[in-house]
C-alpha cells in the first residue's frame, strides 16, 4: 500500500500523528504531515515519484433550462428521461439536504440505487443517514487537510452539510429537482429545476469555512471515482500550478480512464486577469455567459394629475417588495456625485438623482449609508452592460437618454414628483447569450497546446437552492436578510453545474460513448450567434465580438448535443503523448498517469484528436515571417449508418487554411475517418487574436460539425509556452 514507505521510514508514533489520506482510484499516493528531514527520507524511498506542498483551491461562484431550449415534449429532457439514473458527483462545500431540490418526490425507482454505485451517505455533525435518499445518494467529507494546517482547529459544521451554499447552489443546478414557487425576494419566481432534474446527486465536501486544501479535494475526487460517478463536478480550480501540482488534473486522468467526464469551471479572473484554471486536456473547461433575463424597476416620473407623465423600466434587484411613491424627485449638481455622506445626509427626503461616475457600487453605499432619502436613480450609458448583482438601497438603473427625460422633466415642473416599483423580471431576447465580463479566459497557461475554455454556459445571476440560514441580501448599512432557501449568485461556478448535467443527460442516451465523445458532442453543436443571430458579444470587451479564447467552441445546445454526427474521440494513451511532449520529466509524467504502462518511447505529440485548432506565434518577430501548423484530426461516425461531409472553412482574418480530403464518406456507423489541416500565418506585429472555423457540413444538411480556429500570439499563452 502506499503507506509502505512512511512505514519503512517513520515510526508507529509518527506514522500516526502524520498519516491524512491514501490515494487509490483517481490517483495512487498519500498526503502526509512530515518534517523536512522526514520528507528528505521518504524521498529517498526506491517507489518515490514526486511531492508537493498542499495548496489553496479557489471556488468560482430556474430559467435557464428553457433559455437552452431544453423541453418536456422533445430533444434531450424526454430522450434521458431528465437524466433519471446518470450520477453527478459534486465536489464543494456539501449540501443541505432538507431543500426541496433535493428531495425524491417522482423520480421512478424511489428504492432501486444503481447497481455500479458504492458510495455510502456519511453521517456526521447534525447529518444522519436517513437525510440521505433516492435523488440525494450518497454524501462524503474530507477535512483531514484543513485540521493539519490548522492543528487547533474547531470545525462549525464537521458532517457534509452546507454552512456556505455553494455546493448546495451547484448541485441544484446541476440535478436539483422541481421546486414550485422558488423565488429570489419575488425575482425570477416560478419552478425552479436542475439541468438533469431525474439524474442522481452525490456530495464530496472538500471546502470548509476554515480553510480549502489541495488534500481533500484530491481525497474527495478520489473517492467520487471509487464509487461509482457518472460525471464529477467540480466548480473550484488551482491558479498558477503545472499540471504535474494541480490537484484536479491529477484526480480528473484518474476519473478520465474510468471514462468518467470531468467538468469544471474557468475561473472568475476576466477579463484581463490571470489566465483561466482547469485548463485541463482531459476535462470540459465551462465558461459563463449571461443570458437573456433581467430583473427590474419601474420608475414612474409625474403622477396621475399632471399632463406629462413617464415610465422608465430600469434595472434593479433590491429585496424588498416595496413601492416608493410620490416622493419629490431632486437632481442637485452639488450632490449628484452620490458620494459623500455628509453631503447627502444634509438632503431632503427624497428621490435622488445620481450622475454617472463610473462607480455604482460605491454611490450604493453612500446611499445605502444615510437614512433620509426614499430612493436613487443610478445611470449608466449602457445599464444592459453593468453587473448588478445587489442593490442594497431603492435604486434603479436608467441610461444616460433616459436620464435626459427626468431631468427635462424635473426642470419643467414646480413639483416634480416620482415613484419607484420594485420585483419585476423581464425577458430581453436581443442581447443573449453573451460572454460574462468576469469569466477567465484562455489559452490555458498550462497546456496552451489544446483551445480552452471548452464551451460556454448560463452563469450570471442563476437562481438555484441555498442554506436557509445563509444572508443572502443587504439592505441599508447591516440588515441582512435571507430569500428562502434560494439565491441569485454569478459565476463560472454557476456554468459549470449547467455542463455537468448536459453531460450527465448525454451518458443516459448514449452510455456507450467515452467522455471526450460526450465533450465533443457539446462543442461542435455549440452557438456562435446570439438570438438576434449576430454574434455572440463579448460583455467584457466593450462588447465586441467573443473570441473562442472567451466562449471556447461557444454556447452549449443541448438538443443538438443528443445527436452531433460526428465526434472527435481520445484515449488515455493520446493523453500521455501530449504530456510527453511537454518537456515533462518522467516523474512528472507519472505523477499525473500513475502507471508504467504509457509509454513516452515511440508517441510524443502536442497534436491531441481535439474539436479545435489552436497556433501561436512571436509577436516580436518580423512583421510577414510566415509560420506553418499542421494537425490531424480524426473523426468518427455516430449519426446515420451512411453519410458524407463536406468542408467549410472560415479562416482567421489573415490566414491559410487548407483542409484535405474536402470530403468525407462514411459506409457504417462508429467509422472512423481521419483529415489534415494546415494553416499558414505571420506575425502582425501587434499581438492579436484571429479565429474562424472548420466546419464538415453533411450533405443531406442534417447535422453541421463545427470547430474553431484561434491563431494568437506566443505571450498570451504564459511562460509555460513550448514552440511547437
Amino acid at each position: 500500500g502506499h503507506s509502505a514507505p512512511l512505514t519503512s521510514c517513520l515510526s508507529h508514533s509518527s506514522l500516526e500523528n502524520s498519516f491524512l489520506y491514501s490515494y487509490q482510484n483517481a490517483l495512487h499516493g498519500f498526503s502526509a504531515v512530515l518534517s523536512q528531514q522526514e520528507l528528505q527520507t521518504v524521498q529517498n524511498h526506491p517507489g518515490f515519484l514526486s511531492s508537493y506542498k498542499d495548496k489553496l483551491v479557489t471556488m468560482d461562484t430556474t430559467y435557464t433550462s428553457q433559455f437552452m431550449s431544453l423541453n418536456p415534449s422533445t430533444g434531450l429532457w424526454p430522450a434521458s428521461n431528465f437524466g433519471e439514473d446518470v450520477i453527478i458527483g459534486v465536489i464543494d462545500t456539501g449540501i443541505w439536504p432538507e431543500s426541496p431540490s433535493f428531495s425524491d418526490h417522482g423520480m421512478t425507482y424511489p428504492s432501486k440505487l444503481p447497481s455500479k454505485w458504492k458510495g455510502i451517505c456519511q453521517e456526521g455533525q447534525d447529518f444522519n443517514s436517513s437525510l440521505c435518499n433516492s435523488k440525494l445518494i450518497g454524501v462524503r467529507y474530507f477535512n483531514k487537510g484543513v485540521r493539519s494546517a490548522n492543528p487547533n482547529v474547531t470545525l462549525t459544521m464537521n458532517s457534509a452539510r452546507d454552512t456556505i451554499g455553494h455546493g448546495t447552489h451547484t448541485s441544484s443546478t446541476a440535478a436539483g429537482n422541481y421546486v414550485e414557487g422558488a423565488s429570489y425576494f419575488g425575482y425570477a419566481d416560478g419552478v425552479a429545476r436542475g439541468m438533469a432534474p431525474r439524474a442522481r446527486v452525490a456530495m464530496y465536501k472538500v471546502i470548509w469555512d476554515e480553510g480549502r486544501c489541495a488534500s481533500d479535494v484530491l481525497a474527495g475526487m478520489d473517492q467520487a471515482v471509487a464509487d461509482g460517478v457518472d460525471i464529477i463536478s467540480i466548480s473550484m480550480g488551482f491558479d498558477g500550478v503545472p499540471l504535474y501540482e494541480d490537484p484536479v488534473a491529477i484526480a480528473s486522468f484518474g476519473a478520465m480512464e474510468k471514462e468518467i467526464l470531468v467538468s469544471s469551471s474557468a475561473g472568475n479572473n476576466g477579463p484581463r486577469g490571470i489566465p483561466l484554471h482547469n485548463g485541463i486536456a482531459w476535462v470540459m473547461t465551462v465558461a459563463a455567459g449571461n443570458f437573456d433575463r433581467t430583473y427590474v424597476a419601474s420608475l414612474t416620473v409625474g403622477n396621475d394629475k399632471e399632463k406629462e407623465q413617464h415610465i422608465i423600466v430600469g434595472r434593479s434587484i433590491f429585496p424588498l417588495n416595496a413601492w416608493v411613491k410620490n416622493e419629490t424627485l431632486i437632481y442637485n449638481k452639488t450632490l449628484s456625485k452620490c458620494d459623500s455622506l455628509e453631503l447627502l445626509s444634509q438632503a431632503p427626503r427624497a428621490i435622488i438623482v445620481c450622475e454617472d461616475t463610473g462607480f455604482l457600487n460605491d454611490q450604493m453605499r453612500a446611499i445605502s449609508g444615510v437614512t433620509n432619502l426614499a430612493g436613487a436613480i443610478f445611470v449608466s450609458k449602457d445599464p444592459s452592460r453593468v453587473d448588478l448583482e445587489s442593490m442594497s438601497c431603492p435604486g434603479v438603473l436608467i441610461s444616460t437618454m433616459e436620464l435626459a427625460t427626468v431631468i427635462d422633466y424635473i426642470k419643467s415642473s414646480d413639483n416634480p414628483i416620482g415613484a419607484i416599483k420594485f420585483r419585476q423580471t423581464v425577458t430581453r431576447k436581443d442581447i443573449a447569450p453573451s460572454v460574462a465580463g468576469y469569466t477567465s479566459r484562455g489559452p490555458s497557461p498550462n497546456c496552451p497546446a489544446i483551445l480552452k475554455p471548452d464551451v460556454m454556459a448560463p452563469g450570471s445571476l442563476v437562481l438555484a437552492s441555498w442554506i436557509p440560514n445563509g444572508s443572502t441580501a443587504l439592505v441599508g448599512k447591516n440588515m441582512l436578510l435571507t430569500s428562502e432557501g434560494f439565491n441569485l449568485i454569478s459565476g463560472t461556478s454557476m456554468a459549470c453545474p449547467h455542463a455537468s448535467g448536459v453531460a450527465a443527460m448525454l451518458r443516459g442516451v448514449h452510455p456507450e460513448w467515452s467522455h471526450a465523445a460526450i465533450r465533443s458532442a457539446m462543442m461542435t453543436t455549440a452557438a456562435q450567434l446570439d438570438s438576434s443571430m449576430m454574434p455572440i458579444k463579448d460583455f467584457g470587451l466593450n462588447y465586441t465580438a467573443a473570441s473562442p479564447l472567451a466562449m471556447g467552441a461557444g454556447h452549449m445546445m443541448p438538443n443538438k448535443a443528443m445527436d452531433p454526427g460526428l465526434v472527435y474521440d481520445a484515449t488515455p494513451q493520446e493523453y500521455v503523448s501530449l504530456l510527453c511532449s511537454m518537456n515533462f520529466t518522467r516523474n512528472q509524467i507519472m505523477t499525473i498517469t500513475r502507471s508504467n504502462e504509457y509509454d513516452c518511447a515511440n508517441s510524443s505529440s502536442l497534436d491531441l484528436n481535439y474539436p479545435s485548432f489552436v497556433a501561436f506565434y512571436d509577436k516580436n518577430v518580423t512583421t510577414g515571417a510566415m509560420l506553418t501548423h499542421k494537425f490531424r484530426r480524426v473523426v468518427t461516425n455516430v449519426g446515420a449508418a451512411t453519410a458524407s461531409y463536406e468542408v467549410k472553412v472560415a479562416p482567421p482574418v489573415g490566414v491559410k487554411v487548407a483542409v484535405w480530403p474536402q470530403r468525407l464518406v462514411f459506409g457504417k456507423k462508429n467509422e472512423q475517418r481521419d483529415y489534415f489541416v494546415e494553416i499558414t500565418y505571420g506575425s502582425d506585429g501587434e499581438g492579436m487574436v484571429s479565429y474562424g472555423s472548420i466546419v464538415w457540413v453533411e450533405e443531406s444538411g442534417k447535422h453541421t460539425v463545427r470547430s474553431p480556429i484561434v491563431v494568437a500570439p506566443t505571450s498570451s499563452a504564459g511562460s509555460v509556452w513550448m514552440h511547437v
